[in-house]
């Protein structure tokens, strides 16, 4: 299907896809899935019973990639897909997922996502999701991803998820279940402006002999936008978990950070920190100094902010 210069645009915004895409990868757009591809290694296949996708990567597998895009570019478009991940032990893989919305008009377009992970004994995955939002269109852009993560013993998940600007509202719900020796490690970069709202809520149940959590927020809130984040740390056996947010907040917007720590074991060590505040009017002024305007000192520290 040939796509058009705002879809490709959002592909490359989303996930870099912009000409060959390395590995196998599969791209869904206006509720329908448009194009795929397998690898030896990593097969995608549609589900039978609801819309979405199952992923399946080989054990021991090594360097593998998957894309799973899913862009919509029509106005009055309502989505919702069931993805499941089965990862084989041992394997080694980066999956870079995300959704992006143009609306040009005044009806809602909206994309909802459940991802079922199931990563096997001692497997690595990176896992990139990136929301982007955009249109002169008045109507709302919104973005619900669910996330369901059951690691088994030794795996390791990376999970970066980035908001990068233009979603109206998003409600992410997170929860993770780790056994003996698991380890999550969750970077949540976030940015809202006008009367966006975002609300995160994560679980992470840490059951497993050994397993860590750390859970990093990092988040800008400008004009009159509402942000909430409430994770939860749950340590039911000898483990570790340290939970830090940390946010921004410009103009009119409201920040709301609720970590919170559950201890079942006598050696479960969990720790949580919060922070919100301004931005530092020491460091506008040493930037101004340099040449910078108000405004440009401000990106700049933003900028250095959520990366």
């Amino acid at each position: 299907m040939e796509l058009t210069q705002t879809a490709k645009d959002l592909l490359k915004t989303i996930a870099d896809m912009e000409g060959p895409v390395e590995g196998a990868y599969n791209i869904r757009s206006n509720g329908k899935g448009i194009e795929r591809f397998s690898t030896d290694n990593i097969k995608i296949e549609s589900k039978e019973d609801k819309p979405g996708i199952n992923i399946i990567v080989k054990p021991f597998t090594k360097k593998g990639s998957v894309h799973i895009p899913v862009i919509i570019t029509e106005t009055n478009q309502t989505d919702l897909v069931y993805n499941d991940f089965i990862i084989g032990e041992g394997a080694e893989v980066t999956i870079i997922a995300g959704c992006g919305i143009h609306n040009s008009g005044h009806a809602k377009s909206e994309h909802g996502g459940v991802h079922t992970f199931r990563i096997g004994k001692g497997a690595h995955i990176k896992y990139v999701e990136k929301h982007y939002g955009e249109g002169e269109g008045t109507g709302e852009r919104v973005l619900n991803p669910t996330t369901i993560i059951y690691m088994e013993e030794g795996a390791t998940c990376e999970m970066e998820s980035v908001q990068i600007g233009g979603v109206t509202s998003t409600e992410r719900e997170t929860e993770v279940f780790l056994e003996k020796d698991a380890k999550l490690i969750v970077t949540e970069r976030l940015m809202t402006h006008d009367k966006q709202v975002a609300h995160s809520n994560m679980m992470v149940h840490l059951d497993g002999e050994n397993s860590s959590a750390q859970i990093i927020s990092r988040s800008v809130a400008k004009d009159e936008s509402v942000q909430l984040f409430h994770p939860i740390a749950q340590g039911n056996h000898i483990c570790k978990a340290h939970i830090q947010c940390d946010a921004i907040l410009m103009d009119h917007s409201k920040v709301r950070s609720i970590p919170e720590i559950e201890a079942n074991h006598t050696d479960a060590q969990i720790i949580h920190e919060a922070a919100i505040g301004r931005i530092n009017d020491e460091q506008l002024l040493k930037l101004q100094t340099l040449g910078l305007s108000e405004e440009e000192a401000e990106q700049v520290i933003i900028n250095a902010f959520l990366e």
